[in-house]
């Protein structure tokens, strides 16, 4: 029931058209249109099993479902072998992930890099008022220290109209956006400000990446590390 209750939200609360899928997929993609005729489907293709397709939906959702269009499965698809159990919709969300990142501007993020160049690199969907973002700030200096430079995107957990959207967007807007987020996660107040700014579509893009809550950590190659790590820690899964 849950599961039927979760596609109907994927399938009506979003709205989009239908974009074409040629063959492969198509009478899955006529099953979902059926039910929702404003559906936009991003992208079929294999799944690794045969008679199973994998369809991308506007927004980052993705489903599995027979080549019939009979059956339709939300969830993770896993490979078991030799080596051990491979997360493959895990790797196609790390896949989109990257493609997504790589296409910000670096105007519009919050960076605090390293004083020699970065041995790597992390995005970090954060909110000034969350209290394991806060502690992971607290930690930047060591983690500019062990060489990796952080990319701060905006995610205010509470949303458009809340008052920590607010303050993200006023640190966004401040002349020295690194000291003006600095201020905020240590508790403090910092002048309210507005002007064009990227948090809304941040804010968005941090859900389409399967951001749920802060810090959400993406590492180079798109793989989503959730919640706090300390600096040594956060070292040790870039490997360095």
């Amino acid at each position: 029931m849950q599961l039927m209750l979760r596609l109907a939200w994927i399938l009506t609360g979003l709205g989009w058209a239908v974009a074409a899928s040629g063959e492969l997929g198509e009478k899955l993609v006529a099953s979902l249109k059926a039910l929702n005729p404003d559906l936009e489907v991003v992208s079929v293709s294999e799944s690794g099993i045969d008679g199973v397709v994998l369809v991308e939906l506007a927004g980052g959702a993705l489903l599995y479902g027979t080549s019939d269009g009979r059956h339709v499965i939300e969830g993770s698809l896993y490979r078991l072998g030799d080596g051990g159990i491979v997360n493959l919709t895990e790797q196609r969300r790390a896949v989109k992930r990257r493609e997504l990142l790589a296409e910000i501007d670096a105007e519009d993020l919050v960076i605090f890099s390293p004083d020699e160049p970065p041995k790597a690199s992390v995005a970090i969907f954060t909110d000034v008022d969350c209290g394991y973002c806060r502690k992971l700030h607290m930690e930047m200096d060591e983690i500019n220290a062990l060489g990796i430079e952080v990319r701060y995107l905006a995610f205010p957990r509470a949303g458009p109209g809340s008052r920590s959207y607010e303050k993200i967007v006023s640190a966004w807007c401040a002349k020295d956006a690194q000291q003006a987020i600095t201020e905020l996660k240590m508790g403090r107040s910092i002048p309210d400000r507005s002007c064009a700014n990227p948090v809304m579509e941040q804010y968005a893009l941090g859900q389409a990446m399967g951001v749920t809550g802060t810090p959400a950590i993406i590492t180079e190659d798109g793989t989503l590390l959730p919640g706090y790590l300390p600096a040594a820690e956060l070292a040790a899964a870039l490997g360095l």
